[in-house]
């Protein structure tokens, strides 16, 4: 983007992350802006969306709707699979994702790659209702590297991997290639699927156009499900879905509710029925995925 297209007003963060489009919020308080080796980082108040975090100006999460990301990007997966017993988290240094993971007892190993530390300890202090204690979780294992690095090197295998980058520039751009999700097709268990978060595609076609057709020619089964997280604006958000197991997206409604009321979750977005019904897409969304 070029500089002409930028835009700043005082008092006001702007996201200028779309050409011809910007989401502005009101800066009510300050709490951190620095720049990090790879990153800037900046934590701020404001009243309606609560603590905001933003990585090189484009919105991470904020305490008011984070929960919607995290539970769907969780939960969908892991109640599908049934009998999870490894996850592999790709980025979500500020600890949302890990949280919810970490609600699912059965769970026995959950390794976490996050690319820059200082996330992880920014989130830690200003938004520790997000971790809420889950980096403490003895089944916790944590690798500061590079997630295409990790999955490209290692052997392990996983029943559900967690993709939960920025978006695809700078830092977060080779996490959207067929190579990066070739590996992690090889990092999945027998039975094993893949999420990813895929921005909102009315303002970011390419971005879900292009990991769905990255997940066709490597899955059985590839495709989104949705979502509207407020903080994303422009519609809702697409997740990606990728596995080789035709069987986990059509679980019955009654296994989902049987699986989520055996592990006692406490959720505020996600349930059986919307789990379900996030699979239904609009047609403008099925026409982006090719």
């Amino acid at each position: 983007m070029s500089e002409e297209e930028r835009i700043e007003i005082p008092g006001w963060w702007v996201e200028n992350l779309h050409h011809g489009y910007r989401q502005m919020l009101k800066v009510d308080r300050m709490l951190y802006d620095s720049k990090t080796e790879r990153q800037r980082i900046r934590v701020f108040e404001n009243e309606t969306f609560g603590t905001v975090l933003t990585l090189d100006d484009i919105l991470q999460t904020t305490t008011a709707d984070e929960f919607i990301y995290h539970e769907m990007l969780t939960h969908v997966p892991i109640l599908s699979h049934g009998a999870v017993h490894s996850v592999l988290i790709i980025g979500g240094g500020d600890g949302g994702m890990l949280r919810e993971v970490t609600k699912h007892r059965a769970i026995g190993r959950i390794v976490q790659v996050e690319i820059d530390e200082q996330v992880i300890e920014f989130s830690k202090k200003y938004l520790p209702t997000l971790s809420d204690g889950a980096f403490d979780d003895p089944r916790f294992e944590l690798v500061i590297s590079d997630g295409a690095k990790f999955v490209a090197e290692s052997e392990d295998k996983f029943d559900v991997i967690i993709v939960d980058s920025t978006d695809p520039i700078g830092p977060g751009e080779v996490l959207f290639t067929e190579e990066f999700y070739r590996n992690c097709r090889d990092r999945l268990a027998e039975g094993g699927v893949i999420v990813t978060q895929n921005g909102v595609p009315f303002t970011q076609a390419d971005e879900l156009r292009n990991t769905m057709r990255a997940f066709r020619k490597l899955f059985v089964d590839a495709t989104c499900y949705l979502a509207t997280v407020p903080g994303y604006a422009g519609g809702p958000m697409a997740f990606g879905w990728g596995t080789s197991d035709l069987d986990l997206r059509t679980v019955p409604l009654d296994v989902l509710k049987r699986r989520y009321k055996a592990e006692k979750l406490r959720t505020r977005y996600y349930t059986p029925e919307v789990h379900k019904a996030a699979f239904a897409l609009p047609v403008y969304i099925q026409e982006i995925m090719p």
